[in-house]
């Protein structure tokens, strides 16, 4: 039998150019070399991790309402409220998600609408906003005896349905939402109104030139 010769791939012959010549060498004679760089290299894990400077927290302001509808400054944005114009604004308030502390998020951002306008320096009286508690958002608005009943708490949304009124909001309760859910007028805080219903309502101020907004 003959014997048949098994290359060994680590001392298989490199063939590199080099000015017209062939150069030979082996794999073998550069793997210590090789090893070394590996060994010399340093970790991507052992390097040390840069410490990360810890996000600032946005500043927030409360021209009109206090404590509610925070207003991030911005005074390097040009698109604002002109404080020349009158604003006449109908909001359907129809969110009636709520926060951990039981609060309505439409109200929030009726209360930041509010505050923006303010901190645009547009004057009260040319902001004119009637907002519309739609639907379960009405339940922002009722008696804390009522809430009681349903939410085993004070109603906390309350604080901020006075507020909103006082900052000028003129805030409605859908007559016909009330008698779907069983609840008498005497229930609404004497800081809304109730309507005929949500349906007309948006008729009407549309056609006395109020822009539809819903939150």
């Amino acid at each position: 039998m003959s014997d048949i010769a098994v290359e060994n791939p680590w001392t298989r012959v490199l063939k590199v150019p080099r000015r017209g010549r062939v150069v030979k060498r082996s794999i073998m004679s550069i793997a210590p070399f090789l090893l070394l760089a590996v060994i010399a290299a340093p970790s991507q894990a052992a390097q040390p991790k840069a410490e990360s400077t810890p996000a600032k927290a946005p500043e927030w302001v409360y021209p009109l309402i206090p404590g509610f509808g925070g207003v991030h400054p911005r005074p390097d944005l040009p698109v604002r409220p002109d404080p020349s114009v009158n604003y006449k604004i109908f909001v359907d308030v129809v969110s009636h998600n709520r926060d951990p502390a039981g609060r309505f998020e439409g109200l929030q951002r009726l209360a930041r609408l509010v505050n923006l306008m303010a901190y645009a320096k547009v004057p009260p009286q040319h902001v004119h906003i009637v907002a519309l508690l739609d639907g379960a958002s009405a339940m922002a608005a009722v008696s804390n005896d009522f809430y009681r009943k349903n939410f085993k708490g004070d109603n906390p949304n309350l604080a901020l349905v006075q507020a909103l009124k006082k900052a000028g909001v003129a805030l409605l309760v859908c007559g016909q939402g009330l008698a779907e859910n069983g609840m008498p007028d005497s229930v609404v805080s004497p800081d809304a109104t109730v309507t005929l219903s949500a349906l007309t309502d948006v008729v009407i101020y549309g056609q006395r030139g109020y822009i539809y907004m819903q939150l």
